[in-house]
């Protein structure tokens, strides 16, 4: 009796999230907007990284950080030249503000101009895989931060478990790009 109760909770909830009213309400919204895979793993970090508080202020931001990307994150990041940066310096979302903003840019940047995917940043290079996910969260954060003069600041953005973070969005992002 208990595990028919447990089963139609469970698929009451599964048929509750995965309806479009649900999805235009939730931050994963975002990335579906996209049919490119990098597209839609850059458009994921950002509303992954954005996911605290109000869902529709986090919706409104990362809709609007989008924009300012001219809704083809990818192409930004990689083609992006100084004077299109200037309409990132105003974008701020709580405490996610420009300087974070900018750097989540070079490193994408930097990333995808030797990577197809995002999903390599979760690989650790010295055994050429990820172990498990708590791993793989770790090396995320580690090859994030790895690129000369990273901001302090910005480290607050990105869980990870070494910290002793539970890594909430860190995991919700990789669930979306399916890592792991």
């Amino acid at each position: 009796m208990q595990r028919e109760k447990i089963y139609e909770l469970l698929e009451r909830k599964y048929k509750e999230c995965n309806s479009a009213a649900f999805l235009e309400a939730d931050p994963i919204s975002i990335p579906h907007r996209f049919s490119k895979k990098q597209d839609i793993e850059i458009a994921a970090f950002f509303s992954a990284t954005m996911a605290w508080g109000n869902r529709k202020s986090i919706i409104t931001s990362a809709n609007k950080l989008m924009n300012l990307m001219d809704n083809a994150p990818h192409d930004f990041v990689l083609n992006h030249k100084d004077k299109d940066l200037k309409k990132l310096l105003d974008f701020k979302h709580r405490t996610f503000n420009t300087t974070d903003t900018l750097y989540f840019v070079e490193f994408l940047k930097q990333h995808y101009s030797k990577n197809d995917s995002l999903e390599a940043a979760f690989v650790n290079p010295s055994i050429g895989k990820s172990v498990n996910t708590e791993n793989a969260i770790a090396t995320f954060h580690e090859n994030f931060f790895s690129l000369e003069d990273s901001p302090h600041r910005t480290r607050k953005h990105v869980a990870t478990p070494v910290r002793g973070s539970t890594c909430k969005r860190m995991n919700m992002f990789k669930r979306i790009i399916k890592v792991v």
